[in-house]
């Protein structure tokens, strides 16, 4: 009798329902007043499988003021962690850009400043959450080609004093000036017009490759350049000079401006017409870019190289969005 009292209450609590109850902010924009309600997750005993069903949702549900409710998965924007999506968490973002700073830190520091450096995490870290690796590989990969040229007989350069300042190192002014306009559009790409986001994406590949081609242009240029001129007046001026075109770094500048869509059309980031458009777009903003260092740098107080160089990338993605709805 007992022995069967006692199997009748394990039966009992084997089949127990435990509620957890989580806490969820609701904005509603109707009355202009905040509530809290809760959002109820069930376990059961003994779990099925042997594996316990605990996966946490929380939302913030936004009315609008046509009454359409939509609903923002805060654990969708801060812990979602599969890092081979098309876009990923901030939270493990953060912890993946920050692991591989600090692993590879003494070969990304004879790339970037120390200030650079931090600078280049964030930076990674909000590609990564809009773009994922694919968007973050473009920026690697502009950054290692850039660097690497930028070294093309530095001291030939040196010597003439026409050499990138700090050994050629990027300082966070460079971060900024070279990929702002990359990180505003992959923000663009994400949440403004998903039926635009491929337009989006062309623009941002356009951008560093845009910049890798005027980076090109200027460091060939200063390292093989035989003749070059001024673009505003074709008058002869020394290499390294703001505004100066060659032969040489005309070449280059085309050749830089093609390796990035081409990386992109490779893992799947744009077609192949777009590897056309974003590398004439990059091509053609190098040109504009020439012209505003003739025109305006060191002219105008505010127009410094890394405000020339956003307005650089800024063109060459204006280029290829407009590009990309012609074509498209």
């Amino acid at each position: 009798m007992l022995l069967s009292i006692k199997f009748i209450i394990i039966s009992l609590c084997f089949r127990i329902n435990i509620t957890l109850s989580f806490s969820s902010l609701i904005i509603s924009s109707n009355n202009q007043r905040l509530s809290l309600t809760s959002s109820k997750k069930t376990l059961r005993f003994p779990p099925t499988h042997n594996k316990v069903d605990f996966s946490f949702n929380s939302y913030h549900r936004i009315n609008n003021k046509q009454n359409k409710n939509q609903l923002i998965s805060c654990n969708n924007l801060f812990f979602q962690s599969n890092i081979f999506a098309d876009n990923v968490a901030l939270l493990p973002s953060l912890g993946l850009n920050s692991f591989l700073f600090l692993f590879l830190r003494k070969k990304i520091l004879k790339l970037l400043t120390p200030t650079g450096f931090y600078h280049s995490i964030v930076l990674g870290t909000l590609l990564y959450m809009t773009l994922g690796w694919k968007g973050w590989t473009c920026a690697v990969l502009y950054l290692f080609l850039g660097s690497f040229v930028t070294k093309v007989k530095f001291e030939e350069k040196k010597k003439l004093g026409i050499e990138e300042k700090r050994e050629g190192r990027r300082g966070p002014e460079n971060v900024w000036g070279s990929a702002l306009t990359g990180l505003c559009v992959a923000f663009a790409a994400r949440y403004v017009n998903a039926s635009k986001k491929g337009l989006f994406i062309l623009s941002f590949v356009a951008s560093f490759a845009t910049k890798l081609s005027d980076t090109f242009a200027s460091e060939i240029g200063k390292a093989f350049g035989k003749t070059t001129y001024l673009i505003t007046t074709m008058e002869k001026v020394p290499p390294g000079s703001e505004g100066a075109i060659s032969l040489e770094g005309t070449i280059a500048a085309l050749f830089g401006a093609f390796l990035i869509p081409c990386y992109a059309f490779f893992i799947d980031l744009i077609s192949s017409t777009d590897i056309v458009i974003a590398t004439f777009a990059a091509f053609l903003a190098t040109f504009a870019e020439s012209w505003i260092g003739a025109s305006l740098q060191n002219k105008t107080k505010f127009m410094t190289n890394e405000v020339v160089n956003f307005f650089n990338t800024l063109i060459g993605a204006a280029l290829a969005f407009v590009g990309g709805c012609i074509f498209h």
